[in-house]
């Protein structure tokens, strides 16, 4: 199992300030989004919110005035349920208006609950059932082998989803394939439904499972801005075999009352709760 390199130090301080000021923007829009919408899982946004800074702060190729340009990174959001952390992300790099997000969760809106393509500029597949992802995700990077493109494909999953038969179908069929040009991320926050991942079926240890399906492994904090975006280009470095990123997060991540409490899977903050998070986040109100 590798570990990540460290940023170099002259691109390090600039780097790093724009992707926090992207998560924190991130984890401001989804708090006011799930409470305007009364919507759930802001838990599993925050969680999350660090590494979708990361990808869409820096390391995906794409184009916001050009969505569907050929040669661009694909992302899928496997754990659908926080997908207003997507829309915030898409909005945040140029997709979409800043301002129009506080349409989540309304009758006749195009951002629904769970994750969708339809009408959303920059999401690539809609998920909803958990276990959907990574498989997609396969197939998409198995086309581009195929097709002898470039571009990278990138899924991000849950911990609990790794319950999923589906997903340990894909991971065979990617390492088979020599699918280097995919990209699995696992959100670990270790809170899954009503319990924790460990008493609701334990998948530790993780890096051994996936690293014994022939993927090269990382393990990383999940917060480290530094550490996510090297272990995401250091995949580079591991031609003809697919890349799994384990990346250790607190669920509720820079909302102190929130974090590792299960009761923000399902809960939308209402208008105190809300406040006390900018507050917390030290987000203008």
């Amino acid at each position: 199992m590798q570990s990540a390199k460290r940023l170099p130090d002259q691109a390090q301080e600039e780097v790093l300030g724009v992707i926090e000021l992207f998560a924190k923007k991130l984890r401001a829009h989804a708090l006011k989004m799930t409470h305007h919408g009364s919507s759930s899982h802001i838990g599993s946004i925050l969680s999350i919110a660090d590494i979708l800074a990361a990808l869409y702060g820096h390391f995906l190729q794409v184009r916001p005035e050009e969505p569907k340009w050929p040669d661009r990174d694909r992302f899928i959001l496997s754990k659908g349920h926080a997908g207003a952390g997507v829309y915030a992300a898409l909005a945040i790099r140029g997709f979409l208006s800043e301002e129009i997000l506080t349409q989540h969760y309304q009758d006749g809106s195009i951002f629904s609950g769970h994750v969708s393509h339809k009408g959303v500029p920059g999401v690539e597949f809609s998920t909803g059932s958990l276990g959907h992802g990574l498989s997609a995700g396969t197939g998409m990077a198995y086309a581009g082998k195929l097709a002898a493109k470039k571009h990278r494909v990138c899924v991000l999953m849950s911990d609990g989803e790794q319950d999923e038969g589906s997903n340990w179908e894909a991971v065979l069929f990617a390492s088979h394939h020599k699918l280097d040009n995919l990209i699995a991320v696992i959100d670990c926050n270790n809170l899954q439904s009503l319990d924790t991942v460990e008493n609701t079926l334990n998948i530790e240890p993780l890096a051994d499972k996936w690293q014994s399906f022939g993927w090269h492994v990382q393990e990383i904090d999940g917060h480290n801005i530094e550490a996510i975006i090297f272990a995401l280009e250091n995949c580079t470095e591991f031609p003809k075999k697919p890349h799994c990123i384990i990346a250790r997060t607190t669920k509720g991540k820079g909302v102190p009352f929130m974090e590792n409490q299960v009761l923000w899977h399902y809960r939308s903050p209402d208008k105190n709760e809300l406040a006390q998070a900018l507050t917390a986040l030290e987000v203008p109100q």
